[in-house]
């Protein structure tokens, strides 16, 4: 897996908006942390545009995606804020100068579509908080960090607390996921992921209980469980109902389905569509330890 190399002062950062709109206050303390970091900043024709619900029609949206990463003065991209969209213009996409001269790509949400096109290219890329968690203040000060460690080539390593429900071991393996509507999506696809021999992260969010059982059947059926070497179950924040409709939660239905695997499984992980929500790099090699006492997720590297 290929990394991006690491930024320095002065270095330029895209911000673009792939799928949905955002206002342009609203990304103005992301802007001007990346400019205390030492960063130049260029936005994106689609950031504080709106078209309907995204930031431009799909060629608009295609256009912008498509300069950044071809723009080889970009060292990094980060993704104003998810919504929907990326699936619709992703195979409009030429990665042929983004595959020569790399960048990171940073984003969650409906950005998981633009990570598993990026994934299945061999380059590494941020799964991580957008322009929007800058507003979070000292809260959110942690999190926006992990972005700068990440940037910076400082090594990620996470220690979390114990979850009752959490199963020991320990792997190294590459780490992949993300939004789990958006990966049960992609099932079928020519960028469905590859998870086998991965350890598998899942998120999300404003979902029924029932709909987030289905997404994890296909999964299931798809057989993206099937030979994976640990599984983070991270945030499902802002339920649209109680896990009494359906008699489930969701770490009982996850469970349910890998009721027959003798790998680590963490709950409850900071990697959510609000916080927490730690910046990861997706494709690369992790040390995955589950235990009583707690949990360990870091880069194999500083293992």
């Amino acid at each position: 897996m290929i990394q991006p190399s690491h930024l320095k002062p002065g270095d330029l950062v895209g911000m673009v908006c792939p799928a949905g709109a955002i206002p342009l206050e609203r990304v103005q303390t992301c802007v001007q942390t990346l400019e205390t970091w030492g960063y130049k900043v260029l936005l994106g024709k689609t950031v504080g545009a709106k078209h309907y619900t995204f930031s431009g029609t799909d060629a608009e949206r295609a256009e912008d995606l498509q300069s950044m990463l071809d723009n080889p003065a970009i060292k990094a991209i980060i993704c104003a804020r998810g919504g929907y969209g990326l699936s619709k213009i992703i195979d409009k996409i030429n990665f042929t100068k983004f595959i020569a001269q790399p960048k990171w790509v940073i984003g969650f949400s409906d950005i998981t579509v633009l990570h598993a096109a990026i994934h299945q290219l061999g380059i590494a890329s941020i799964h991580g908080p957008m322009a929007a968690a800058f507003n979070k203040g000292v809260e959110g000060e942690p999190y926006i960090q992990s972005i700068k460690d990440v940037l910076e080539g400082r090594a990620t390593h996470f220690e979390v607390a114990a979850h009752v429900s959490n199963q020991s071991g320990n792997t190294t393996a590459p780490l992949v996921g993300g939004n789990l509507c958006l990966i049960a999506h992609l099932v079928g696809s020519k960028y469905s992921l590859d998870t086998k021999g991965k350890i598998l992260f899942l998120e999300d969010t404003t979902e029924h209980h029932y709909n987030l059982d289905r997404m994890l059947i296909q999964l299931k059926n798809a057989g993206l469980l099937s030979g994976i070497k640990g599984l983070i179950v991270g945030g499902f924040t802002s339920l649209k109902d109680e896990w009494t409709d359906i008699g489930q939660d969701i770490v009982s239905m996850v469970q349910s389905y890998v009721e027959d695997k003798t790998i680590p499984i963490s709950f409850d992980f900071p990697i959510s569509h609000e916080l927490p929500n730690y910046a990861v790099k997706e494709g690369v090699d992790y040390y995955f330890e589950v235990s009583q006492t707690g949990v360990i997720l870091k880069e194999s590297a500083i293992f």
